[in-house]
C-alpha cells in the first residue's frame, strides 16, 4: 500500500523494522518473501546500509535453519543491482564519460559542485555522470557488502566464492583499477582473520579438498585479473597469496592452476626486469605441459623449450653483486629470497644448505634435461654462438639474421589453453645486448685496444653511446675490463684497477709480515715436558672436566626450572584468557542492556519527534492556505505528517512555478514573432546599403592604384641618378677592400705562427714533466729495492748471527759434559782407593800397615783436590742447579752425626752468624761416644748426571767446615751452590766413619 501511494521510503523502514524485530527471530517461508521485497526496495532507493543491516540479521535468523534461503536472497539482490547498472549504462551515451571517476567510494570533486552551482543548465555529460555513476557505485557496496556477509562461513563457501568472481569482472569489464585494490585486500583480510581466530564455528576447513580449491580458484582469477588490468604489483601479491595459501594447507595444487600460477609468473618477472626468475619460471612450466598435458604437439613443444632457451639466454651473464653496497646486498637478498619461495626454490640462510640460483646452472639444467634439444633449429644455432663459438669479429653478423628469424616466431598453443600467447620477439632487445657482451669479453681477450669505428661496425644493433652504457655496466659488475678513450677515439682493453682495489688490503698483508718476521726473531720456546707436567696437565683436564659436567648439570636443572615457569607461566595466561572471555561475556551482557534501554529511550524521542512534526505540518498547511491568492482550502487524507505536509507544499509550489513557466513560455512566443518580422522588413534595406557602399569602395581603389604607379616612377629614376654618381669610388672601394684583406691575410699568419709555436713548447714541456716524473719512479722503485735488499741482507745476518750462538752453545754444553765425565771417572777411583785403605786398616795388620804407609802416603796429598772438587761432584750426581738458595736449616744439619775434629774454615761464599765455641789447636780430638752408624754410599750411577756449574766454580770452592753434632745430612737432591757444605760434608763422612773402625 505504501508503494503505491509513492512511500517506498516508508515501506523500507516498516519491512526493516519487521527484519530486525526480536519477535522474528524464527525462519519462515513468508519471512524469504519479505526480504525478496524488502531488498528490491533498498536497490530501487538505492540504500546500501539498510540491505546490509537486514541481509545480516536474516543470516542470522536462518543460518542454521535454512542457508539456501539466504543463497537465494543474496543471488536476488546482486541480480536487481546488476540489471540496474545495466539499465543505466544502456541508457547513458558517452560510457568513457560516464565512468571517468577515479575512486567509486570518493564524493563529488570541488570543480564539479562550483560548476552545477555556476552554470544554470547542466550539459549532457554531466547529467550522464549524475546518472549512471551512482548505480556503479551502489553495484560496488552490494559486491562489498555480500563478501562481508558471507566471509569466513563454510556453508556460504560457493557463494562467497562466485560473488568474489562477478567482483573481478565488474573491475575488468569497467576498467576499475581502484576497486579491483581494494577487493584483494578485502579478501585477502578475509583469510587472514580465518587463520588468526580458530575457534569461531562454522570456520571453513582449508585442508578440506573442496574448500581448498575454491579458495584457490578465486586467488587464480585475481591473479588473472591483475594482469589483464596491468596491475602488475598486486598481481605480485596475488601470486604471493597463491603460494602462501598452498604452504599454509601443505597440499600440490592441480597441474592446470600451476600452470596457470607460473604462466603469470613469466609475465610478472619479465615486467620487473627479473630475468633469471623468469626463465626458471619458464621451466617449470614447460615440465608441467611436457609432464601433464597430453595433447601437446611437438611444434607446441619446440615453442616451449624455445622460450624456455631464449629466456636463459636473456639473463644477463655477471654476477649484479659485485660492487655493491651491504645495504643493497641484504634488499637483493631478501628480494631473492621471495621471489626463489614463488618458483619452488630453497634459498636457506647457511651457505652450505643453499641452493643458489645462476645463470650457468640453469643452462646446465636445461642441457641436462633435454630441452636445448627440443628447441628449434635457429634457437639452437643462436645458443651455440653465444656460449660455444669464439668469433669475436663475426659474431654480431652471424647472430642479427638469426634474431630476425626467431622474432617472425609465436603464436598460441592449440593444447595449452591456459598459457599466454609466446612471442619470441620479446627476448631480442636482451639477445642484442647480450651480443654485445660477448662482443666484447671476446675482443677483450684478443685485442689491446681498438678503434671506436670498429667496435662500433662489430655491433651494429645499437649506437656508441648505447655500447658505451652497456660496457659501463659491465665493467662495473667485473664483466669486462676495458676503458674509452674519447680524445683518442679507441679502446683499450685490460685489468686497470684503480689504486682502492689495489690497496684494499694493504693492511693485512702488513700484519702478515711483520707477524711471520716477529716469529723468525723471537722464536717460541718449546719446555721439555716432564713427568710431573704431564700429571699436572692430567689433574687440570680432570678438573676441567669436572667443572664442565657440573656446568651441564646446573644448566640441565635450569632448564627444568625454566620448563616448570613456562608451564606456569602458560596456565596464568590461560587462567587471565578465561577471566578475559569470562568479563567480555559480562561486558556484552550489560552493553546490551544498555542498548536495550538506549533503544525505548530513542523509541520516547521518535515519538515526541513526530507529534512535534505534527503541529509543524499542520501549522505549514495553514500558512500555505493563507498566503495563496485564490485562498482556497487543502484537504490531506490519512494521518498529517512534516512530511506529508511538505510534499502537499512542494505539490502546490511546482504548480505556481508550472503556471508561471507557461506564461512566460507564451510570452517568449510573442516576443519571438515580433522580432521574426522586424528582421524580414529590413532585410532589403540592409542589402542596397551594402551595394551603394561596394560601388564607392571600387572607385577608391582604382584611384589609389593610379597614385602608387607614379610614386614607383619616381623613386627608380631617382635611384638610377644615385647609382652613377657612386659608380666613380668602385675603384677605389675594391682597392681599399684587398688592403684589408691582404693585411688580415697577414695578421692570421702570424697568429697562427706563434700558436704552433706556442703548442710546440707545450707539447715539448710536458714531454720534459713525463722523463722527469718517470726517472723519478724509477728512481723510487730502485731506491725501494735496495731499501727492501738491505733489510733481507740483516734478517739473514741475524740469521746467521742466532745460528752461530746456538752452535757454539751446543759445543760448550758438550765440553762441559766431558769435563764432568772426566771428573767423575777420577772421583769413582779415589773411592776405589779409599776402600781398599779402609779394609786394610780393618784387617789390623801391622806388617800390611807399614807397607802401605808409602801408598797412603802417595795416596793422601791428591785426595784434597777431589775433596775441594766435592761439592761441584755432588751437585753434578744429584742433578741441583747452581746458585740456588739453601734455607738455613738445612745448612746447619748437615753433619749432624759427625763430630768435631777442629775449627771451621771462615766460609767466604755463605755468612755464618752463629757463635762458635774457640777450640784449641793442639787440643787432642774428641771421641764421639755415640754409636758409629754405617751409611751407605750414594748409588751415583742410578741418577742422572746434570752439570751445570762452570768449570771455575769447582775449581775454586773452599773445602767446607765440619758441621756441629746433632745436624741431619743434607737430602741428596740439594744442588750444589758456592758456599754450601752439603757435599764436602757428605764425602767427609765416609772416610771418617772408616777411620773410626
Amino acid at each position: 500500500e505504501l508503494i503505491h501511494v509513492g512511500q517506498k521510503q516508508a515501506a523500507l523502514q516498516a519491512l526493516h523494522d519487521l527484519i530486525t524485530s526480536k519477535r522474528y527471530r524464527s525462519w519462515q517461508k513468508p519471512l524469504e518473501k519479505i526480504m525478496m521485497k524488502y531488498v528490491e526496495l533498498c536497490v530501487d532507493l538505492r540504500k546500501g546500509r539498510f540491505a546490509k543491516d537486514g541481509l545480516i540479521q536474516y543470516r542470522i535468523v536462518c543460518q542454521q535453519v535454512n542457508v539456501s534461503s539466504l543463497e537465494e536472497v543474496i543471488k536476488h539482490f546482486m541480480q536487481l543491482s546488476n540489471e540496474k547498472a545495466e539499465e543505466a549504462r544502456n541508457q547513458a551515451q558517452a560510457l568513457e564519460d560516464a565512468l571517468d571517476v577515479e575512486d567509486l567510494e570518493a564524493d563529488k570533486r570541488p570543480e564539479d559542485l562550483m560548476l552545477s552551482y555556476v552554470s544554470g543548465e547542466k550539459g549532457k555529460d554531466r547529467s550522464d555522470r549524475e546518472f549512471v555513476t551512482p548505480w556503479f557505485k551502489f553495484l560496488w557496496e552490494t559486491y562489498r557488502t555480500v563478501l562481508e556477509i558471507l566471509r569466513n562461513n563454510s556453508k556460504l563457501e560457493a557463494l562467497y566464492a562466485m560473488t568474489a568472481h562477478k567482483a573481478f569482472q565488474f573491475c575488468k569489464q569497467y576498467k576499475r583499477s581502484t576497486e579491483f585494490r581494494r577487493l584483494c585486500e578485502i579478501i585477502r583480510n578475509h583469510l587472514a582473520n580465518l587463520n588468526k581466530y580458530r575457534d569461531q564455528r562454522d570456520r571453513p576447513d582449508l585442508t578440506a579438498p573442496e574448500s581448498c580449491q575454491l579458495y584457490l580458484d578465486t586467488r587464480v582469477e585475481q591473479l588473472k585479473i591483475a594482469t589483464e588490468l596491468s596491475l602488475w604489483q598486486e598481481a605480485f601479491r596475488s601470486v604471493e597469496d597463491i603460494h602462501g595459501l598452498m604452504s599454509l594447507v601443505k597440499r600440490t595444487p592441480k597441474p592446470s592452476v600451476l600452470v596457470v600460477y607460473y604462466a603469470k609468473l613469466t609475465e610478472i618477472f619479465w615486467i620487473s626486469e627479473s630475468h633469471l626468475y623468469h626463465a626458471y619460471a619458464w621451466l617449470k612450466l614447460f615440465n608441467l605441459q611436457k609432464s601433464y598435458n597430453k595433447n601437446l604437439t611437438q611444434k607446441d613443444l619446440q615453442l616451449l623449450a624455445s622460450s624456455v632457451l631464449l629466456a636463459a639466454l636473456s639473463v644477463a651473464p655477471y654476477d649484479h653483486k659485485y660492487g655493491a653496497s651491504h645495504l643493497e646486498l641484504e634488499n637483493e637478498k631478501d628480494r631473492s629470497l621471495r621471489m626463489a619461495n614463488l618458483v619452488n626454490f630453497s634459498l636457506d640462510s647457511k651457505r652450505e644448505n643453499r641452493e643458489m640460483v645462476s645463470r650457468a646452472t640453469l643452462l646446465s639444467e636445461l642441457a641436462a634435461k633435454g630441452v636445448i634439444s627440443c628447441a628449434s633449429q635457429e634457437v639452437k644455432d643462436l645458443y651455440n654462438l653465444m656460449e660455444h663459438e669464439f668469433l669475436p669479429l663475426d659474431l654480431a653478423s652471424k647472430v642479427q639474421p638469426l634474431l630476425s628469424k626467431i622474432s617472425t616466431i609465436g603464436g598460441k598453443l592449440s593444447a595449452a589453453s591456459s598459457v599466454p600467447e609466446i612471442r619470441l620477439s620479446q627476448y631480442q632487445s636482451a639477445l642484442e645486448k647480450l651480443t654485445a657482451l660477448r662482443v666484447l669479453q671476446q675482443a677483450s681477450r684478443i685485442f689491446q685496444s681498438m678503434k671506436i669505428d670498429m667496435l662500433s661496425r662489430m655491433i651494429p644493433f645499437f649506437e656508441f653511446n648505447v655500447v658505451e652504457k652497456i660496457a659501463v655496466d659491465a665493467v662495473k659488475h667485473n664483466f669486462v675490463a676495458m676503458k674509452v678513450n674519447h680524445l683518442a677515439g679507441a679502446v683499450h682493453f685490460g685489468n686497470m684497477d684503480i689504486e682502492s682495489d689495489v690497496l684494499s688490503s694493504h693492511l693485512s698483508v702488513l700484519a702478515d709480515s711483520l707477524n711471520k718476521a716477529l716469529s723468525l726473531i723471537h722464536p717460541p720456546v718449546q719446555k721439555p715436558s716432564k713427568p710431573s707436567e704431564n700429571l699436572t696437565n692430567l689433574a687440570g683436564v680432570v678438573e676441567k672436566e669436572h667443572r664442565r659436567l657440573l656446568a651441564r648439570k646446573s644448566i640441565i636443572e635450569k632448564r627444568k626450572e625454566d620448563h616448570e615457569r613456562q608451564i606456569l607461566e602458560k596456565e596464568k595466561i590461560e587462567e587471565t584468557k578465561r577471566l578475559t572471555i569470562q568479563k567480555k561475556s559480562a561486558d556484552e551482557e550489560r552493553e546490551r542492556l544498555l542498548k536495550e534501554q538506549r533503544l525505548r529511550e530513542q523509541q520516547r524521542i521518535r515519538k515526541e519527534i513526530e507529534e512535534k512534526e505534527a503541529r509543524e505540518a499542520a501549522k505549514m498547511i495553514e500558512d500555505l492556505t493563507g498566503r495563496g491568492k485564490n485562498k482556497k482550502k487543502i484537504h490531506i487524507e490519512g494521518d498529517m505528517t512534516k512530511q506529508h505536509a511538505m510534499e502537499v507544499v512542494l505539490n502546490q509550489q511546482v504548480k505556481e512555478r508550472q503556471e508561471m513557466e507557461k506564461k512566460l513560455a507564451k510570452l517568449a512566443k510573442t516576443m519571438d514573432h515580433l522580432e521574426r518580422a522586424k528582421r524580414q522588413e529590413e532585410a532589403p534595406l540592409i542589402e542596397e546599403a551594402f551595394q551603394k557602399r561596394l560601388e564607392e569602395e571600387k572607385i577608391l581603389h582604382e584611384q589609389e592604384q593610379l597614385r602608387e604607379i607614379e610614386l614607383s616612377k619616381q623613386h627608380h629614376a631617382g635611384d638610377l641618378q644615385e647609382k652613377n654618381r657612386l659608380s666613380r669610388l668602385l675603384e677605389h672601394k675594391n682597392a681599399f677592400q684587398e688592403r684589408i684583406v691582404q693585411r688580415r691575410e697577414s695578421e692570421f699568419s702570424s697568429l697562427r705562427k706563434e700558436r704552433e709555436e706556442r703548442i710546440n713548447q707545450l707539447l715539448s714541456s710536458r714531454k720534459r714533466e713525463r722523463e722527469t716524473v718517470r726517472k723519478l719512479m724509477y728512481f723510487l722503485n730502485m731506491e725501494e729495492q735496495r731499501i727492501q735488499r738491505e733489510r733481507e741482507e740483516q734478517e739473514a745476518r741475524k740469521r746467521e748471527e742466532e745460528e752461530r750462538r746456538k752452535k757454539e752453545e751446543a759445543e760448550r754444553k758438550l765440553k762441559l759434559d766431558a769435563i764432568a765425565a772426566k771428573q767423575l771417572q777420577r772421583e769413582r777411583e779415589l773411592e776405589e782407593r779409599e776402600k781398599q785403605r779402609r779394609e786394610a786398616l780393618l784387617r789390623g795388620a801391622e806388617p800390611v800397615r807399614a807397607a802401605d804407609a808409602p801408598a797412603a802416603a802417595a795416596v793422601a796429598p791428591p785426595a784434597r783436590e777431589p775433596a775441594a772438587a766435592a761439592p761441584a761432584a755432588a751437585a753434578a750426581a744429584t742433578g741441583a742447579a747452581p746458585s740456588k738458595y739453601v734455607p738455613k736449616w738445612k745448612r746447619e744439619g748437615d753433619s749432624s752425626s759427625q763430630r768435631p775434629t777442629a775449627a771451621a774454615e771462615p766460609d767466604r761464599w755463605v755468612r755464618d752468624d752463629r757463635p762458635r765455641p774457640a777450640l784449641r789447636q793442639d787440643a787432642p780430638p774428641v771421641r764421639d761416644a755415640r754409636p758409629i752408624r754405617q751409611e751407605a754410599p750414594p748409588a751415583r750411577d742410578a741418577r742422572p748426571f746434570r752439570q751445570e756449574a762452570p768449570p771455575a766454580a769447582r775449581q775454586e770452592a773452599p773445602p767446607a767446615a765440619r758441621q756441629p753434632d746433632g745436624a741431619a745430612p743434607a737430602a741428596s737432591t740439594e744442588r750444589w751452590r758456592p758456599g754450601s757444605r752439603t757435599s764436602a760434608n757428605s764425602s767427609s763422612t765416609s772416610s771418617s766413619t772408616g777411620w773410626r773402625r
